[in-house]
């Protein structure tokens, strides 16, 4: 048995470097530094993601020999997972995510990406079920709770949602290292409750954690656009527009305000531009 470990042990090793490899690379390249992105290619150019595809999968390949020679561990068994989550195949990370945690179940990040896999499959209970786990070994983290947020929203159970954002929120001061989403999501909901004035306080705050986040811009000129302040939905959208560039929907909005103020040509400009990228497949859209 001793022998077939330490045939195995290498195999395993090696599976978890190209792992961390791809994922130290993908990091680089992330316009934002929080866990959402890590698991959204949408920010990925495409040679990045053909990177990361082929180390996840020469990754899995030294799992899989390894496997051969001896039973993984539930450690080995959580980074398979995150290789299938980072691959976007969510049944796979699901399952071998459940094994790993059926082997430690006091694994916080494996509850967490669970949650995370589970809200993918839109199975938005079980993610519940799973972020408040990781809560009962991690408690008072913002980002679980802001991912309790949003399940909740997807479930269309809004007092809850505005309950898990406003702790998420609190608990923010607890923390050395500001996250901008929970402000921006609640944000989000006011905003569909047409309340912008409560919607603006709160991206404000994002902004100052994070200048450099498109959504909140893109949410901010929304909501002075409801509040009939164009200049200054002109000004959120500007920025929003220079960080993602390539996004159509935020020319078409911005073209909007242009036309509200009388702006016509630069609206014009705007909307011929969501236009031809609207034709490009490799346009991003939120």
């Amino acid at each position: 048995m001793h022998a077939h470990q330490d045939c195995a042990a290498p195999h395993f090793l090696l599976g978890f470097i190209l792992f961390r490899e791809v994922q130290g690379k993908w990091l680089e390249e992330a316009k934002e530094d929080s866990e959402e992105v890590r698991y959204n290619s949408g920010n990925l150019s495409g040679s990045l993601v053909q990177y990361r595809d082929q180390k996840v999968k020469e990754s899995l390949a030294e799992f899989t020999a390894g496997a051969k020679y001896h039973a993984p561990s539930a450690f080995d068994l959580k980074i398979v997972a995150l290789d299938y989550l980072l691959l976007k195949d969510y049944l796979d990370a699901d399952h071998w995510l459940g094994r790993s945690l059926q082997w430690d179940p006091r694994d916080p990040q494996a509850w967490y990406y669970l949650g995370r896999t589970k809200y993918s499959e839109s199975q938005f209970p079980q993610a519940i079920e799973a972020f408040t786990e990781y809560l009962k070994l991690e408690p008072h983290n913002p980002q679980a709770e802001s991912n309790v947020g949003l399940s909740y929203e997807a479930l269309g159970k809004r007092d809850q949602a505005v309950q898990a954002f406003e702790n998420a929120i609190a608990w923010e001061a607890e923390s050395t290292a500001k996250d901008p989403q929970p402000f921006i999501e609640l944000a989000h909901l006011y905003l569909n409750q047409n309340q912008a004035e409560k919607a603006v306080h709160y991206l404000t705050q994002s902004i100052d954690i994070s200048p450099k986040v498109s959504k909140a811009h893109k949410e901010l000129g929304r909501a002075y656009s409801l509040l009939h302040r164009f200049p200054e939905a002109q000004a959120e959208l500007e920025k929003a527009v220079a960080l993602e560039p390539a996004t159509a929907s935020l020319h078409c909005m911005l073209g909007k305000i242009y036309r509200q103020e009388s702006k016509v040509p630069e609206a014009q400009a705007e909307f011929e531009r969501c236009e031809a990228l609207e034709r490009t497949p490799s346009s991003t859209e939120e």
